[in-house]
């Protein structure tokens, strides 16, 4: 395991340590991956080695105490001060199981998934092509997935034409209602659209259902938290406002 306390560089006395590095790296996200090589990460601690030559200077030529750094450091100060004492005030916060337990039972409706279906097209300008390459697929002279790839013009055909899950009222209506009156596995077509002839398999059917609590418990602790943390952070406002009142001009 790679010693976090190693002295990577030394800086007019002062340290940096492959901790240091790391938490640089940590406080990018996503964008820390990027400088986790060698390059990225001498490219770093190029950087990090930047700010301690700035701090020394500073700290030698006392810009501590000019008066602009000071009006900054009270600034920077109370906004400290003021996260601190709002998260103080939500920290309190606690959801407890049978307040989830009870939503889930009075919010079933919030819990319901709508029926879905997973679709695959292939979407051609001709209606003789669309017969023509029905024929072919139907004879087992070509595969439904390479008919796409070659022949349709929608992005989808480079995925064999498949659309993904969707619901009911999200295509163009001639496509929803032949994709939601088809059985699994079936392939239907010519079906005209604005945008060309389709010929449709109906790959999947997700019914509508009810999720399960511990399918949801997190999203809903989620929630109540979010509501009693709003909650407790404007009881606290009004208590302040009559301890310290607010005039308004």
């Amino acid at each position: 395991m790679e010693n976090n306390n190693r002295v990577l560089a030394r800086v007019a006395g002062l340290v940096i340590t492959e901790t240091d590095l790391q938490e640089a790296i940590a406080q990018m996200g996503a964008r820390g991956r990027n400088y986790n090589t060698p390059e990225g990460r001498k490219a770093l601690l190029d950087q990090l080695i930047a700010q301690k030559l700035f701090l020394a200077d500073a700290k030698k030529t006392m810009m501590e105490y000019d008066p602009q750094f000071k009006a900054q450091l009270a600034k920077v100060k109370d906004d400290l001060l003021v996260n601190y004492a709002v998260s103080k005030t939500l920290s309190s916060v606690r959801v407890t199981e049978e307040e989830i337990q009870t939503y889930y039972a009075e919010n079933p409706d919030d819990f319901r998934t709508e029926k879905a279906v997973n679709a695959s097209h292939i979407l051609v300008a001709d209606e003789a092509e669309a017969n023509d390459l029905l024929a072919k697929i139907q004879a087992g002279e070509i595969t439904f997935e390479e008919a796409a790839k070659k022949h349709s013009t929608c992005p989808s055909g480079v995925e064999g034409g498949n659309l993904g899950d969707f619901g009911q009222g999200q295509m163009v209506p001639e496509f929803d209602q032949a994709c939601f009156s088809m059985e699994e596995g079936e392939l239907r077509g010519p079906i005209q659209t604005q945008f060309g002839f389709h010929l449709i398999r109906l790959n999947k059917i997700h019914e509508a259902s009810q999720l399960k609590l511990h399918e949801v418990r997190d999203e809903i602790r989620a929630k109540l938290t979010g509501e009693k943390q709003q909650a407790a952070y404007q009881s606290k406002i009004n208590q302040l406002k009559i301890l310290y009142p607010v005039e308004m001009f």
